[in-house]
């Protein structure tokens, strides 16, 4: 029977482990950990990797810790960081701890798993003095393998070198392992390639002062094909928060992932079995199914069944030609997440669609305008403009806000009327 480090490894999930011994100790009950720096008020699709990973644990009897960076996102963790971070304040930074803490809370709740454990390192490094901490702490790391770390190097090498108190991130994370061995048993810690250095810290740590074997894995970091990161977009960071971005947004960035990265996506971050992906594998004839399969999954656990239907709702009722019934709450949903301009009541009811559609830049021409609208491109609020002088009247406004151009299926341009 497969065990967890199994069902991982099957799915390129794990990229380096301190021990293969780990293999046979998943086959009892264990406590594993990964740390998550408070940053932000929320994650970003880049960190799904490592809440999957908690995940899966979960999935097969072992127990979930969170370790939200309280301390060390004071200080911000250097790896994989080309320049220093800006620190944060601690309001802003408690703020954050306690909007992650919440996501948490509501993401990793399986009814018959076991139940999320989630800490803040500040309860225990916010107790330290300085001087505590050098003599019982410092003394057990060695300057020589600190600066032999691949992140230690990289940044040497780099013109803005690094500060003491960066350097001194891999001394916090170690000791935040030692401290959760010690106090709660937890025996494995788990991050992305780049955490590497500050895992190995923490087992060579406890291992000098004495602790319990500890065991670090590592995954890849998630990247698309192009080797660009997937945590963020032209448009910015692809957020899990619905504060941030929208379950329709969410899910949109996901279904415009290419082909050559959605398989992977789908082993990554999906419980899909293996023998499913590869029948959805074998349907990707069809144009974007894979994608779409990998979008309702993700969307429907990052954000539930609900967002996941918002955004399906949201996605049907934008498409042209749909008979669904747009509103102005679905509109309000996209302003951001297309070509969009506020216009005044006067600037638009009277115009013919082809000059508003010129005028707001969807159409080059009026020419072309006519054109689109003799060949069956031409769409109003997701209906099919036949007349080559339409005009536009103010029972076009959805809810007396909006309207809605498309050139084609893709091209659309959104406008919200301005109130006096």
């Amino acid at each position: 029977m497969k065990n967890v480090i199994d069902a991982l490894t099957e799915r390129g999930f794990i990229d380096q482990m301190t021990h293969t011994e780990l293999r046979n100790r998943v086959n009892q009950p264990i406590k594993a950990y990964v740390g998550f720096d408070p940053t932000a008020d929320s994650l970003h699709l880049g960190n799904l990797v490592g809440i999957m990973g908690l995940a899966w644990f979960q999935k097969f009897g072992h127990t979930p810790y969170v370790v939200l960076g309280g301390a060390t996102g004071l200080i911000g963790d250097p790896s994989g960081k080309s320049a220093e971070r800006n620190l944060l304040d601690e309001k802003t930074l408690q703020h954050n701890v306690q909007s992650l803490s919440a996501f948490f809370k509501k993401i990793l709740h399986f009814p018959n798993g076991p139940k999320p454990v989630i800490l803040n390192n500040n309860d225990w490094l916010g107790a330290f003095s300085l001087v505590d901490f050098l003599r019982d702490v410092g003394k057990h790391f060695r300057i020589g393998p600190m600066m032999a770390k691949e992140m230690v190097r990289t940044r040497l090498q780099s013109d803005e070198g690094m500060s003491f108190t960066e350097f001194s991130y891999q001394i916090l994370q170690g000791y935040d392992f030692a401290y959760l061995s010690r106090e709660h048993g937890v025996s494995l810690q788990m991050g992305g390639s780049d955490q590497w250095g500050n895992l190995t810290a923490g087992t060579e740590f406890n291992r000098k002062i004495g602790g319990e074997p500890l065991f670090g894995l590592t995954f890849p970091l998630l990247t698309r094909s192009d080797g660009k990161k997937f945590g963020k977009s032209e448009e910015g960071a692809i957020w899990l928060s619905s504060e941030r971005l929208s379950p329709y947004q969410f899910y949109q960035h996901l279904v415009r992932v290419q082909d050559a990265d959605v398989i992977k996506l789908l082993k990554m971050l999906t419980f899909l079995s293996l023998e499913e992906i590869a029948k959805i594998e074998a349907g990707m004839d069809v144009p974007n199914s894979a994608q779409k399969r990998l979008a309702e999954e993700v969307t429907r656990f990052v954000h539930g069944e609900d967002g996941l239907q918002a955004a399906l709702k949201v996605t049907v009722g934008m498409a042209p030609g749909s008979d669904a019934k747009l509103s102005g709450a679905i509109l309000k949903e996209l302003a951001d997440d297309m070509p969009s301009a506020e216009l005044s009541l006067n600037e638009v009811v009277g115009q013919k669609f082809v000059e508003l559609a010129v005028k707001v830049g969807l159409l080059p021409s009026k020419s072309e305008g006519t054109k689109l609208i003799k060949n069956g491109g031409a769409y109003l609020n997701n209906e099919r403009v036949t007349d080559i002088s339409l005009m536009i009247t103010s029972s076009h406004l959805i809810d007396g806000d909006y309207l809605l151009l498309s050139a084609g299926k893709k091209k659309r341009y959104l406008i919200k009327i301005l109130k006096n």
